[in-house]
C-alpha cells in the first residue's frame, strides 16, 4: 500500500495527539533540553576553566615572584656577607702575624733590630713639644705614635714601650701590603696593651697631630679609655670566661659612622691580640674601612620599576639605602655634624613617619622573610611587598659592652609592580573567556535549528515504521501467531522489525512444541543433578581421606617434638616451650638435642605452612638429630652439613622451599648463637634486655649447596638468673583486634616482668599475654615460643 492510501491529513499528521507530532514534540523538546543543559554545562566550564586558569596563573606568577625576591636577596646578602667575610680575612692576617711576634719575643726583637737599622723601613722617634707626644719622623711606611704618658722625663720611650716600639715593627711592612689589597680601607693599624697602649698606623704621616685635632684631650687620658671605653675589659672576660663571648669569632666591629676626617661612612674592624700565655690581652690589629662597597650593593638593587633595598641594624638603624628609598621608608638622617671626631649615623626605622615601617618585625632567622604592608602615599594606602634577610651576625662595640649583632638586608618593591604581569594575564583570560561564550551561545543557536531541521525531516521514515510495528503487536496479541511486518528501511527501526519477525516465528514454534520442550528441559535437570550427587560423594570422600593423612603428619610432627620429661632432666637450665600451627600441619621448628651436659636448641620457620611446610620441618629434625648423635663438627660444620643434606632434598622434590634456622649450643655457662632467624631476646637477671640480630651469622637454608662463608657465631654469657627467649614471627607478627601487630616490644616487655619467674611461668605468661592481643582474629602463621632460664 502507498503512504497515500494510509496516511491521515495533514493537519492530523502533525496533531499533538498523532506519533508524529509527539515524537517531534518530545525529540524536539529533549534535543532542546539536552542542548541548552550541554551548552549551560559548557559556558559554565569555560568560566571555571577560566577562575581556575586565573588562579593557576595568578599562583604561578606569586610563586615565580616570591622564588625571584628570596633567590635575590638570597644572592644579594651572600655577597655582603662575603664583603664582611673578606675584611674579617685580612684583619686575620695582620692581627696572625702580630700574634706571632707576640707568641715569640726573640724573634720578634729580632726582626725589630734589623728594620730599625734600614732608614726605608724606619726613622726615629722625635719629641713634639706642642703636642707632648713622640712620633718617627716622615719616611717610613707608617707612623708610629707614642704618648706622653709612655714617654720618661728624657721625653723617650719608658722601657716597656721602647720594647713595644721593637716587636711591634713588622707592622711597617705588612701594613702597606694590607692597604693595597683586597677591600677599600682608610687605614690599618696596630695597638698595644692598656699599660702600653704604642700605636702603629698606615697610611698616617701626621697620626699624632690628626687626634690633636679630631679628639682634643686624647693624649691625658689611656689611650684605650678614651676611644674604646669598655672593649678592652670585654675581650679581659673572653679570655677569663670564653662562653662569655657571644661568638666564636672574636673579630668585633663599631656601629657604622660618618669620619670626620674623611667624611665616609666607615666601621672599624678589631682583631683583640693575646698574650703568649693567653691570660691576658696585649693590644689589637684594627683596620677602618668604607662602606662604599656594601652601600653601592645595597643602592644598587633594583627590583621592577622603584624597588630598592635597604641595609639596617637591630636597632633600626639604616646602614645604607639610596634617596629614594630614604623618601619611601620615611627616615631622615639625623646627624651631629657639629661635633669633632667620628660622628655616628643615625637614621632609624624606629622614627619612621610610615606606621607600617615602624612595626615592621625584623626575621629571627636567616631565611628569606616576606611581609605585606600598606604604605601611605599621596593620601592612600599603596601596597608593598617587603622581603627581609639576616646577614652573618657579627660581634659589635657601641660604646658599651659588646653584643651579638646582626644586621638585616631588605627590599621594598610595590604590590602593583611584581604582580604587573599577574593583572595583564588576568584581563587577557578574561577578553579570550568572553570570545569563547559569544562562539559557543552562537555554536548552540545554529546547532538548534540544524537539529530541528533533521527531526522534521526523519520523523516521518520512524514514526512509519513504528506505526506498521504497533499494528502488527496488536495482531500478536489477538493470538495471530502468522502475522509479519514489511519495513524497507535498513536503521535500527528495520532491524527492529526483523526482530520481531523472528520472535512471531519463535512464538509460533515454542506455542506449538511447548509440552516436548518442558519434558527434554526436565530429563536434562535430572541428569544434570544426578552427576552432582555423583561428585559430591567423590568430593566427601577424599577430604576424609585428605583430613586422615593431615591427621597423621600433624600427629608425627607433634611426635617429634621434645616432650617435658627431657626438659626437665637438664640440669642447670629451665626451658619451656609451645607451638601452635596455624592449619592442621605448620612450618615451625624446635628442638632440643642433649650431647651429656651439653645441649642444642634448634629455632626455625618454613616458608608458608601445610602440609608441605610440615615435611620440610620434619626433615631438618630427622637430620639435626643425625648429625647431633654423630657428635662432629663444631657449630659452623652443623649448620653448613645440615643445609646441604635439605637442599639436596628440596632439590629432588622439585620443591621452592626453604627456612630460617638458628642453633643456641649450652656448654659451661655459654650459649654460642649461630644461623640466621628472628632476633633472640635476653632479659638480664638485673632486668636488663638484650636484643641480638641474627641477620650476619646465616643464611636461609634450602637456598644454596653451600653456604659455609655466611655463617658466623655469637657468643652469650648465660649465668644465673638469665633468661633467653627464642621464637617465630608469628608470634611478633599476630595481629590485634585493630590489625596491630603483637611486635618484639611487647614480646620483651612481657618476659622482662616475669624474667624472676621459672621458665614455664615465663611461657605461659607470654602466651597469654599473645592470645588476648590477638582476640578473636584469625591466627595467619604458626607460633612457635621457647624459652631458657638459668637456674
Amino acid at each position: 500500500m502507498s503512504d497515500s492510501a494510509v496516511s491521515p491529513p495533514w493537519h492530523r499528521r502533525f496533531s499533538p495527539r498523532s506519533f508524529r507530532g509527539k515524537f517531534i514534540l518530545v525529540v524536539g523538546a529533549a534535543v532542546l533540553f539536552d542542548m541548552l543543559l550541554g551548552g549551560g554545562i559548557a559556558l559554565w566550564n569555560v568560566q571555571r576553566l577560566s577562575r581556575d586558569a586565573a588562579q593557576q596563573v595568578g599562583a604561578g606568577l606569586t610563586k615565580a615572584s616570591r622564588e625571584y625576591l628570596q633567590t635575590y636577596i638570597d644572592a644579594t646578602a651572600l655577597r655582603a656577607n662575603l664583603l664582611f667575610e673578606r675584611v674579617h680575612s685580612e684583619v686575620g692576617v695582620l692581627s696572625g702575624t702580630m700574634q706571632a711576634m707576640i707568641d715569640h719575643p726573640e724573634t720578634a726583637k729580632a726582626i725589630g733590630d734589623a728594620i730599625a737599622k734600614d732608614r726605608t723601613l724606619s726613622t726615629p722617634l722625635v719629641y713634639n713639644a706642642a703636642g707632648d707626644w713622640a712620633q718617627n719622623l716622615p719616611g717610613a711606611p707608617g707612623t708610629t705614635s707614642v704618648w706622653s704618658y709612655l714617654l720618661d722625663s728624657n721625653h723617650q720611650p719608658i722601657p716597656g714601650a721602647q720594647d713595644r716600639v721593637r716587636e711591634s715593627a713588622l707592622f711597617d711592612i705588612l701594613g702597606p701590603t694590607l692597604m693595597q689589597t683586597g677591600s677599600k680601607k682608610l687605614q690599618v693599624y696596630y695597638v698595644g696593651p692598656k699599660t702600653l697602649p704604642v700605636m702603629r698606623a698606615t697610611p698616617a704621616p701626621e697620626l699624632a697631630q690628626t687626634f690633636d685635632k679630631l679628639y682634643p684631650g686624647h693624649n691625658k687620658a689611656n689611650f684605650w679609655d678614651f676611644f674604646f671605653p669598655g672593649i678592652y675589659e670585654d675581650w679581659q672576660t673572653w679570655l677569663d670566661k670564653p662562653s662569655s663571648r657571644p661568638l666564636d669569632d672574636v673579630t668585633t666591629i663599631t656601629a657604622p659612622y660618618i669620619d670626620a676626617n674623611s667624611g665616609k661612612q666607615i666601621v672599624s674592624f678589631f682583631r683583640p691580640l693575646w698574650t703568649a700565655d693567653r691570660k691576658s690581652v696585649a693590644g689589637m690589629a684594627a683596620a677602618d674601612v668604607t662602606l662604599d662597597q656594601l652601600i653601592d650593593l645595597v643602592q644598587s638593587v633594583k627590583v621592577a620599576e622603584t624597588g630598592f633595598g635597604f641595609l639596617v641594624m637591630s636597632n633600626g638603624n639604616v646602614v645604607a639605602v639610596n634617596s629614594a628609598g630614604e623618601q619611601t621608608l620615611g627616615v631622615v638622617t639625623a646627624s651631629g655634624a657639629a661635633g669633632q671626631g667620628v660622628t655616628g649615623l643615625d637614621r632609624s626605622l624606629k622614627k619612621s613617619d610610615q606606621p607600617a615601617i615602624v612595626a615592621l618585625s625584623m626575621p629571627t632567622d636567616n631565611k628569606p622573610d616576606i611581609q605585606h604592608i600598606l604604605l601611605k602615599q599621596n593620601g592612600e594606602d599603596v601596597p608593598y611587598i617587603v622581603v627581609l634577610k639576616q646577614l652573618e651576625p657579627t660581634n659589635l662595640w657601641d660604646n658599651g659592652p659588646i653584643v651579638k649583632e646582626t644586621m638585616t638586608l631588605g627590599f621594598v618593591v610595590p604590590e602593583r609592580e611584581i604582580y604587573a604581569s599577574l593583572i595583564a594575564a588576568q584581563s587577557d583570560i578574561s577578553a579570550a573567556t568572553n570570545r569563547i561564550l559569544k562562539y559557543q551561545i552562537m555554536t548552540v543557536l545554529i546547532s538548534l535549528f540544524v537539529v530541528f531541521v533533521a527531526i522534521f525531516g526523519i520523523s516521518k521514515r520512524i514514526t512509519a515504521g513504528l506505526s506498521a510495528l504497533a499494528a502488527a503487536a496488536r495482531q500478536l496479541q489477538s493470538k495471530d501467531y502468522s502475522v509479519r511486518v514489511d519495513i524497507p528501511t535498513k536503521d535500527e527501526v528495520g532491524e527492529v522489525g526483523v526482530a520481531f519477525n523472528r520472535m512471531a516465528e519463535e512464538i509460533s514454534y515454542h506455542t506449538e512444541n511447548l509440552e516436548q520442550l518442558v519434558e527434554d528441559r526436565t530429563r536434562d535437570l535430572e541428569n544434570a543433578n544426578s552427576e552432582i550427587s555423583s561428585l559430591n560423594e567423590k568430593l566427601r570422600g577424599e577430604n576424609i581421606r585428605m583430613g586422615a593423612e593431615l591427621d597423621v603428619a600433624r600427629q608425627i610432627q607433634m611426635m617429634v617434638l621434645p616432650k617435658e620429661r627431657e626438659l626437665s632432666t637438664i640440669s642447670g637450665v629451665e626451658i619451656a616451650a609451645y607451638m601452635r600451627p596455624a592449619d592442621e600441619v605448620g612450618g615451625d621448628y624446635y628442638d632440643v638435642l642433649r650431647d651429656g651436659q651439653r645441649f642444642k636448641v634448634g629455632i626455625g620457620d618454613v616458608t608458608g605452612h601445610g602440609l608441605e611446610s610440615g615435611v620440610l620441618m620434619l626433615m631438618v629434625q630427622s637430620v639435626a638429630r643425625a648429625l647431633q648423635e654423630t657428635g662432629e663438627g663444631g657449630p659452623l660444620q652443623f649448620l653448613d652439613w645440615l643445609n646441604r643434606a635439605i637442599f639436596k632434598n628440596l632439590e629432588r622434590t622439585n620443591s621452592d622451599k626453604h627456612l630460617s634456622l638458628a642453633f643456641l649450643d649450652y656448654e659451661n655457662d655459654k650459649l654460642t648463637l649461630s644461623g640466621q632467624h628472628e632476633e633472640v631476646v635476653v632479659i638480664r637477671a638485673g632486668g636488663g634486655v638484650e636484643r641480638i640480630d641474627t641477620i650476619d651469622l646465616g643464611f636461609p637454608i634450602g637456598l644454596e649447596m653451600d653456604i659455609a662463608p655466611f655463617v658466623a657465631t655469637y657468643d652469650i654469657p648465660f649465668t644465673t638468673g638469665d633468661v633467653v627467649v627464642l621464637h617465630t614471627d608469628g608470634v611478633t607478627e599476630a595481629e590485634g583486634a585493630k590489625g596491630e601487630l603483637f611486635g618484639l616490644d611487647r614480646l620483651v616487655e612481657s618476659t622482662r616482668q616475669r624474667h624472676a619467674s621459672s621458665a614455664q611461668e615465663i611461657k605461659d605468661g607470654i602466651v597469654e599475654d599473645l592470645m588476648t592481643h590477638i582476640g578473636s582474629r584469625k591466627i595467619h602463621d604458626d607460633i612457635t615460643l621457647v624459652v631458657m632460664r638459668h637456674r
